[in-house]
Order: C-alpha cells, then structure tokens, then sequence
C-alpha cells in the first residue's frame, strides 16, 4: 500500500496542459503542473516526456479510486539562476558632484 510521504518511481503515460499521468503499480497518479518547479513552468516536457520512468514524491492517496497526487519538485530540486548587477563606483559625494554621471548611466542601454 502506498502512503502519503512515499517515494515512488512511475511511468509517465499522457501530458495535458495541467499536468502529467503517471501509472504507478496499479495507481493513477497526477503531477499537478504546480508540482513540476518553484519557478512558472510554461512546458510540462520540458521536464518529463512521455514514457520517461520518474522518481516522485506521493502527496496524497485515493484508496478507492487507486488515484494518486504526486510531486517532481519536491524530489528534484531545481536551481535558480543567478546573474550579477554591474557595480558602478560613484561613491557617496553629493548629489550635485554625480548628477550629471547618473544621469548618463541611466541611459545606458536605451536606444536614442
């Protein structure tokens, strides 16, 4: 019998909009889209294809139905990404020494 707080492993049978199926020893189980990252998913396959056996992380059980809720994310962690902010150093003089320099860095960038 499966439990919530398990770890299954389950075959991805179908993709839809809203989530992925998985068959899992008898079980139906759903991947919720919101279960795939922490970050906004626009494509399901961009994590799981179909036919793709899957490590998951059981939320909630159906006993009667044989219907599962599954998590990917909580299982496989996935990384933010980091960038670095350019450091430009101005200092702390006052406001009408920089105005002019803050003003042209302002409009970097920008197409004239």
């Amino acid at each position: 019998m499966i439990k919530p707080g398990s770890i299954v492993y389950g075959r991805i049978t179908n993709i839809l909009g809203y989530g992925a199926f998985v068959a899992i020893d008898g079980y139906d189980g759903l991947i919720h889209i919101s279960e795939f990252s922490d970050n906004f998913v626009r494509n399901i396959e961009d994590y799981v294809k179909v036919g793709d056996r899957v490590k998951l992380k059981v939320l909630e059980v159906d006993e009667e139905q044989k219907q599962l809720k599954l998590s990917y994310r909580q299982i496989h962690k996935t990384r933010g990404v980091r960038c670095r902010i350019p450091q430009y150093k101005i200092g702390f003089k006052p406001l009408k020494e920089n105005l002019d320099q803050w003003i042209a860095l302002s409009k970097v960038g920008q197409s004239e």
